[in-house]
């Protein structure tokens, strides 16, 4: 704690009390948070009870539980689905329960902590790709011994960059490997229908989750019924877990409703393509990204300083840095939300480049 306090490193929560900063550091893509419709769903559902009050597995899977696995396998294509509390949890239980199964993990550079985590706690051979790197992927798939699993994110959650999902689905076909997709950021965002990595490919499981673009909490796992029936068996966060909240669990219903209908997404594009107009014009030093997630590098600056001065202007920005990302590699992450005006990114561009430049 002393080492990490002393690099500029250490942690620490901050109650986000400032009503009226214009927020640039929310996962709420599409706005959905605070959607009337959503609104209006939880205020209405007086007969769900709020919490859940047991396992899945004993008497805490109802209803409103099925209807929106049954809605998501509708959207996307699966057979079935699973819901978890959160999306460490959904990722964390699919790779340790899915690689103490197998022999080898092959996953990506930069797959996020809880698959990390999950496959680590299962003890397997893993073998990391470089990022995006699909020749470098096949090399590594050549090496892998045995049952095999191919991981990667579809929209990464600190660069957001796409990975190549056509490529990597054949290149698993081709190997005799499973193909897991962690979808957080790209389902609701990405694709011709806006739901993520299904618009490309089918993979063998897929993770969505709730509380980015759907605007809610919670998570699922899709796949095949005997992947779903696997994991029932197997999973341990599932069977000893209490299910998510059925009331939260129907409001998410009509979060997929809303992605489905494609209002708020068009709007959600329309402003990534200014910001990034915009941002080019003031040559700042942002990452090649095409989604809602803009990384703007600070390599020389402190990246504490630079959102402390962003703050002070009424801006909220992510200031990311190691271990989230590798040394020297210190970022503002940007996220760009249905809900922002293009006023208000003029305003963010014009605040970067005023503490780009004064930081240098």
């Amino acid at each position: 704690m002393r080492q990490r306090q002393q690099q500029g490193l250490l942690r620490q929560r901050r109650v986000l009390d400032e009503p009226n900063a214009i927020n640039f550091a929310s996962n709420d893509y599409l706005g959905l948070s605070r959607h009337a419709d959503m609104q209006h769903a939880l205020s209405t559902a007086t007969d769900l009870a709020i919490g859940a009050s047991a396992s899945p597995l004993v008497s805490g899977y109802l209803n409103v539980h099925q209807q929106l696995e049954q809605q998501l396998c509708h959207m996307t294509g699966y057979q079935q689905a699973m819901l978890f509390c959160s999306g460490f949890a959904a990722n964390h239980c699919l790779l340790q329960t899915l690689s103490a199964a197998v022999d080898t993990v092959v996953a990506d550079k930069l797959v996020h902590a809880s698959v990390i985590d999950g496959i680590r706690a299962s003890g397997v051979k893993l073998i990391r790709y470089r990022h995006n790197d699909v020749a470098h992927a096949q090399q590594c798939l050549q090496r892998a011994e045995g049952q095999t699993l191919l991981v990667t994110e579809s929209v990464f959650s600190m660069d957001g960059d796409v990975a190549p999902l056509t490529q990597l689905s054949q290149l698993a076909r081709a190997h005799g490997a499973l193909l897991i997709v962690d979808d957080a950021h790209g389902f609701g965002v990405v694709g011709k229908n806006g739901l993520g990595a299904s618009d490309w490919i089918e993979a063998d499981a897929l993770v969505v989750t709730f509380g980015k673009a759907m605007g809610c909490q919670g998570a699922a796992v899709l796949g095949s019924n005997t992947l779903i029936d696997y994991l029932q068996n197997f999973g341990r966060h599932y069977i000893y877990s209490t299910a998510p909240s059925p009331l939260l669990v129907e409001v998410a219903k009509t979060a997929l409703s809303l992605i489905k209908n494609g209002a708020q997404r068009n709007r959600l594009l329309s402003n990534i393509e200014y910001f990034i107009r915009t941002a080019d014009r003031h040559k700042l030093p942002r990452l090649s990204s095409t989604t809602a997630i803009q990384p703007i590098l600070c390599q020389s600056q402190s990246v504490l300083k630079v959102a402390s001065g962003l703050r002070e202007k009424g801006l909220l920005v992510g200031a990311i840095r190691p271990p989230t990302v590798p040394s020297g590699s210190q970022r503002l992450r940007v996220t760009l939300s249905a809900c922002h005006t293009h006023e208000q990114i003029a305003q963010l561009v014009t605040a970067l480049s005023e503490e780009l430049s004064i930081d240098g």
